[in-house]
């Protein structure tokens, strides 16, 4: 199945904690992004689907639901009102297209032998660094290009380096090192984002694993191949599903698989309300940060 055969259908009023992004196939029947998407785009492997919660350029922390049926797209909140990440000079927003890889887990139980930590039970973290702004929702066809080992709180948090498959300059980016040659400083650029954009908000510098420095293209692979095993087993409850909803449709063998009805009913139930929250200020403001 192609991108273009997925839809979304947005629920509840803009900006406010009741705003759900859900998807559909192309029936227009209700399906999970992060359970019914296949993870690999093409027969040889090679090509990865990555849903896409945060369009570049934008603030708005938007990520897949793990504790929703259906795992909708929804913003983050903190204290009880929507999150946005701040603009740390000269960033603005996100800096990529910002989404993850779905059927992958990093498993919160597994140590990861090359970081040291054990996974932030979330889908694998995926940067799309091609030059279109893509849409919230969007289901973008990329290849890998190496990962960057984020320790965010103690945790292992992968991010998947990637470019589309259509971008004009996608033959000339096939690993790790070409992305320095193609997009020189986008590396130590991202590297420093992640670094630095959580201390607005009065926390620490966030910390790296092998020095911040990105992995090839073939060591990125492995990861999410774990990943994807780490998935199958919270699908098909092998493990515990540590609050996840694993509610699918179109997994064989998987004790959550749901009939096509039920699940738009999931969908049917879902709230149209909410009160939208005024735009935040965040949106504006400059922060400069100095790094000791």
């Amino acid at each position: 199945m192609t991108a273009s055969k997925y839809q979304i259908a947005e629920r509840g009023a803009p900006n406010s904690t009741d705003y759900r992004v859900y998807f559909k196939n192309e029936n227009g029947q209700s399906i999970s992004p992060l359970h019914d998407i296949p993870l690999y785009a093409n027969d040889a492997k090679t090509v990865y689907n990555m849903v896409v919660e945060v369009p570049r350029w934008t603030n708005a922390k938007m990520e897949i639901s793990l504790g929703e049926g259906l795992n909708p797209i929804k913003q983050d909140v903190k204290k009880g009102k929507l999150r946005f990440v701040a603009n740390c000079f000269p960033h603005h927003g996100y800096i990529w297209n910002y989404g993850a890889f779905p059927q992958t887990w990093e498993n919160p139980d597994h140590l990861d032998a090359d970081t040291g930590c054990k996974g932030d039970n979330d889908p694998i973290d995926v940067l799309e660094i091609g030059s279109r702004v893509a849409k919230r929702g969007e289901v973008v066809q990329v290849k890998i290009l190496g990962t960057i080992a984020l320790i965010d709180e103690g945790e292992t948090d992968w991010k998947i380096i990637t470019i589309s498959v259509n971008d004009p300059v996608a033959d000339q980016v096939n690993d790790i090192n070409d992305v320095e040659t193609v997009f020189p400083g986008l590396l130590k650029a991202s590297v420093e984002w992640f670094k630095i954009y959580k201390i607005p908000d009065g926390k620490p510098e966030n910390q790296f694993a092998f020095n911040g420095e990105a992995k090839d293209a073939s060591f990125a692979t492995k990861t999410v191949e774990e990943t994807h095993r780490f998935w199958q087993q919270l699908v098909n409850k092998e493990v515990d599903d540590n609050g996840i909803s694993c509610l699918n449709t179109t997994v064989d063998g998987s004790p959550y698989l749901v009939a096509n009805d039920a699940a738009d009913e999931v969908f049917a139930r879902s709230s149209t309300g909410g009160n939208p929250e005024p735009v935040s200020e965040t949106l504006d403001k400059w922060h400069y940060i100095t790094l000791k």
